[in-house]
């Protein structure tokens, strides 16, 4: 009986300690600290459980920095994009080719997308012809770029266009690879 006496005791005093050491308070660490949703709050997920933290005012204010200029430098790189891809004509032609016409079509989803932008048509031509018909021919080509566009959607009022003919050419070089170049319609946003 004894036994049983000195077992049951040690047993009782494993589950106070048990049942003491399981019901201490905790301490909770300010970060992990669970707060309603803020504006600028991020969530953190420890193992299943997620858990709100309040970023501190210079991580908010970084944050939209990095954002801003992320968009900056994808607008940045779609301009330059748009920019940099010409529409090229057959020798004394203005009529789109379908290539032409895909380029375009990207031209007005870009301009869709900003609504706002305004953008030049120039018109080009390779030397050959007088300077009067490249002239005319430069302004044909660039009316066809532009009576696309508007077909596409895009206003009229947001487009101008302009000849430049033979002059600055894009390859100054005087063979069928040179003029196939410059014979040509470029895109500026304004």
């Amino acid at each position: 009986m004894r036994n049983k006496c000195w077992f049951a005791f040690v047993l009782m005093a494993l589950c106070a300690l048990l049942i003491n050491t399981g019901c201490a308070k905790k301490t909770v660490e300010p970060s992990r600290e669970i707060t309603p949703p803020q504006q600028g709050a991020t969530t953190e997920q420890p193992g299943s459980m997620q858990m709100e933290t309040s970023k501190t005012g210079e991580e908010s204010a970084a944050q939209p920095q990095t954002q801003g200029q992320a968009q900056k430098t994808t607008l940045e790189k779609e301009m330059a994009s748009f920019e940099e891809n010409d529409i090229y004509f057959d020798f004394d032609r203005f009529d789109l080719t379908p290539e032409a016409r895909k380029t375009l079509a990207d031209k007005a989803r870009f301009l869709n997308t900003h609504p706002k932008m305004k953008i030049r048509i120039e018109g080009y031509s390779d030397e050959r012809g007088t300077q009067e018909y490249n002239l005319a021919l430069g302004e044909r080509r660039a009316k066809a770029a532009l009576d696309y566009l508007v077909f596409l959607g895009i206003g009229p009022e947001r487009i101008a266009t302009i000849s430049y003919g033979e002059e600055n050419p894009l390859d100054p070089g005087h063979d069928e690879t040179a003029w196939a170049k410059n014979r040509r319609a470029h895109f500026d946003i304004l």
